[in-house]
């Protein structure tokens, strides 16, 4: 769906706010996921070319369902279409006794749905943030670390075995739910990520995707309050959201955690990141996002970068390594090392990811490394390596803040 937000302003707001609503209602109706979501794209493309001319209808979503159910019905009238109605005639039969509420927001059971067992785990993080995220295609390639082509492809298949596998619109089993909650999860992650910082483009941030990974991550944890991970991924959600208004100067330019004014950082935010997981974490072993937010609020609760408790931190990564390897775990982990260890160890971390192919060439480990590189007074290495990691990353804020790092060096 990303592909079709070329419209600016309110009218892109509300267009990502609903489409996985209208894909939701549609799929209630038809039980046909790949069909509906075709006709939810040729209706948010008509809104995107219509809206900002016409103005936007005073029912948008109504406007939206309207349109969609009408290129749906002309997919039906064909004669391919009614063969592909007849492979899905088990999930139609399903869905036809559910009262039709056309005000219902279903994005929630669209969520489970994309993330049904016959799906892969990669096919189920790309079919939702395609379907629910609003993501382009290129950004979930690069979400994913895999070719934009591949990727096409994989969302392809997918939507046809969201199809073939006669799936029920409705909230999985009790025995299903755990592994697809856990994917749930991390897509809500990745689109949180994506949003927080831009995979490409001149914009540093994508507030509307941040704002709708913590509005659907806040739903999750309103239906299983006692779930420990929900709780932890909506505390690190706020607490990293909360430095958002100081990340950047009025210009854009980027500002790193240790310069950033934390006077500008969202307090609200914070203290309900903090009091969420202060009172998660005793209930049981934490899991990876209990972790990750546990480090965020070390970092918010810290009076200035000085502060920083980065002994505690160290130990939480050391803890998130074993719980979940991860080699972008490592290195964080590196960075908490230098600032414990010294620079040298945390360069010598370093070079075991040299050899992970799905880190080798990123440009967070270049950037790291011209970080500590710079922190252990090697200059030249460090401008290297900031240039180096300007050449790599596809994200404007980024490269131009690491183009400077690197040109003062040079006149340093």
């Amino acid at each position: 769906m990303g592909s079709l937000f070329l419209v600016g302003g309110r009218i892109e707001e509300d267009l990502r706010r609903l489409a996985p609503q209208v894909l939701g209602v549609l799929v209630r109706r038809h039980g046909q996921f790949d069909a509906c979501e075709d006709a939810v794209q040729e209706a948010l493309l008509a809104a995107a070319l219509q809206w900002p001319v016409e103005g936007v209808p005073e029912q948008p979503r109504g406007w939206l369902i309207t349109v969609a159910s009408r290129r749906l019905t002309d997919q039906f009238r064909s004669e391919d279409a009614r063969r592909r109605r007849e492979l899905s005639v088990a999930v139609s039969h399903e869905t036809s006794n559910i009262p039709d509420i056309s005000d219902k927001d279903d994005t929630l059971l669209l969520l489970f749905l994309c993330c049904h067992p016959a799906l892969t785990s990669a096919s189920q993080l790309a079919l939702t943030l395609r379907a629910v995220g609003g993501l382009s295609t290129a950004q979930i390639a690069h979400a994913l670390f895999v070719p934009e082509a591949t990727l096409a492809q994989r969302i392809s298949r997918a939507k046809q075995k969201i199809r073939a596998a006669g799936a029920r619109f409705s909230m999985p089993p009790p025995a299903e739910r755990a592994g697809r909650l856990q994917v749930v999860l991390q897509v809500l992650y990745l689109i949180f990520n994506e949003g927080y910082t831009a995979s490409s483009g001149d914009d540093l941030h994508r507030p509307e995707l941040t704002t709708e990974a913590i509005r659907l991550t806040r739903e999750v944890h309103r239906l299983l309050p006692d779930d420990g991970e929900v709780a932890g991924l909506l505390a690190l959600m706020l607490l990293t959201d909360a430095r958002r208004p100081a990340r950047a100067l009025p210009d854009g330019t980027l500002v790193p955690l240790a310069e950033q004014d934390r006077a500008l950082w969202h307090r609200p935010a914070v203290a309900e990141g903090v009091e969420l997981i202060t009172r998660t974490l005793p209930k049981g072993p934490p899991g990876p996002y209990q972790l990750q937010a546990a480090i965020a609020a070390i970092h918010d609760e810290a009076g200035s970068a000085a502060d920083t408790d980065w002994p505690q931190i160290l130990a939480l990564y050391q803890l998130l390594e074993r719980v979940a390897p991860n080699p972008m775990v490592t290195l964080n982990r590196a960075v908490a090392v230098a600032m414990v260890q010294g620079p040298g160890a945390g360069l010598r971390l370093l070079e075991a990811l040299d050899a992970d192919e799905r880190l080798a060439r990123h440009h967070r480990l270049a950037a790291v490394r011209a970080h500590l590189q710079e922190m252990s007074g090697d200059a030249a290495a460090a401008r290297s390596s900031y240039e180096l990691a300007a050449r790599r990353t596809t994200s404007l804020p980024e490269r131009r803040y690491l183009l400077s790092k690197a040109a003062g060096l040079s006149h340093g």
